[in-house]
């Protein structure tokens, strides 16, 4: 999912801050009764139910009531037969139709082998609530990929209803293929489809205002952005409705990106704001990061996007985006208001921020890859409401 898996860097929770962010400003365990293998994705199913979803990379999801006391958790579909796992492969992302509570459709990205593909499909929930018809999925979208690494694997609705996937560019080091500039390429990509229509033989449709539907029959209708290098994680702000990326990096620079509809964000020309391989980017109009640091232990080696922060429970958080790095463990806030990007050091080498992920009231959380355990955050500050 990133660039490689390191063991578990320190247990300690330093906060910095000023008057802002106090030293009540905490992480917490949020389900102290449960753990799991290696989870990379936590959902809700928006449906009412204040139900968790948790994706373990080797192919399971587990659900369960969204509580502290929670002491049972549910086996909602096992696709370990199905799903080649292991380094960045595996069973990546989970998205749940908007309608989920009338349809009982849900989304999901995983990997496979021989051939090696990425595998768009839908499922549908059975008569029990907490089991998947294993037997319903329909095939969206095969994506070849030539190497084992850089799957992106994001699934998200976003708020005009339709799906936003993510790709990364293909795997190997460098882009060797220039897929991220090449717009007859999924990889290196956002792509945005409507899956709610069928159209031209697929099991979904192109939504008519994608940038590059009409401009070249060489071109590749279901991409929204392009020149990123691999987004693990991206979100829509519910507020603002942006949608923030986090591109993971090559060798010296990690990335956050406000993606735009038609959008360039450089790669493989540019790593963050840095020249990389500019040998084929001629005079390319590429949009730069608002945020970037450098491959340090003040900063990271493989960024974990997160969520600008909408909960009631740390208040301190409202409105930045929250978001973390895997293998330094460092967690962060970035404020982007005004335009002007603030930065502030959260928790340094705490976790293996393998996701984030937010509840039906918009409380995040985030899971340790290598203790498997799920984590919230608890402020001093209450918003007293959703914002």
């Amino acid at each position: 999912m990133m660039k490689i898996f390191y063991p578990l860097l320190s247990a300690s929770f330093l906060l910095f801050g000023c008057a802002e962010y106090t030293a009540q400003l905490k992480i917490e365990q949020a389900f102290p009764n449960f753990t799991f293998q290696q989870p990379v994705d936590i959902q809700n199913s928006g449906d009412g139910t204040n139900r968790l979803f948790i994706l373990e990379q080797a192919g399971k999801i587990w659900v369960f009531e969204n509580g502290p006391g929670t002491s049972e958790k549910k086996l909602f579909l096992d696709l370990t037969d199905k799903v080649s796992s292991g380094g960045e492969m595996g069973l990546l992302g989970l998205a749940f139709h908007p309608n989920y509570k009338s349809n009982g459709y849900f989304y999901l990205d995983y990997t496979v082998n021989n051939p090696r593909q990425t595998i768009i499909s839908r499922f549908k929930a059975s008569t029990d609530i907490n089991r998947a018809d294993k037997g319903s999925e329909t095939v969206l979208m095969r994506i070849d990929q030539p190497y084992s690494n850089h799957n992106g694997g994001q699934l998200s609705f976003g708020p005009d209803g339709f799906l936003y996937i993510s790709l990364g560019d293909g795997g190997s080091g460098g882009d060797p293929q220039n897929h991220a500039q090449n717009l007859s390429s999924f990889l290196g990509k956002i792509l945005r489809i409507d899956v709610d229509h069928t159209s031209e033989g697929l099991n979904y449709s192109i939504p008519a205002d994608n940038p590059f539907k009409v401009n070249s029959p060489d071109f590749k209708g279901e991409i929204y952005a392009y020149g990123l290098r691999n987004v693990w994680r991206f979100s829509f702000d519910p507020v603002t409705k942006i949608l923030w990326g986090a591109d993971v990096g090559q060798n010296s620079w990690e990335e956050i990106d406000l993606i735009e509809k038609g959008g360039n964000y450089g790669w493989r020309c540019y790593e963050g704001n840095h020249s990389y391989n500019t040998s084929d980017c001629g005079s390319k109009n590429f949009i730069k990061p608002i945020w970037e640091f450098a491959h340090d232990n003040d900063g990271g080696y493989s960024i974990t996007g997160g969520f600008v922060y909408r909960g009631r429970d740390a208040g301190e958080l409202t409105g930045k985006y929250i978001y973390g790095d895997f293998v330094s463990g460092n967690i962060w806030s970035l404020d982007y208001s005004g335009g002007i990007a603030k930065n502030r050091l959260l928790f340094k080498g705490a976790h293996n921020v393998s996701t984030f992920g937010v509840d039906e009231n918009r409380e995040l959380y985030f899971a340790n890859y290598n203790n498997g355990r799920i984590y919230k955050f608890r402020g001093t500050a209450s918003t007293g409401g959703r914002r």
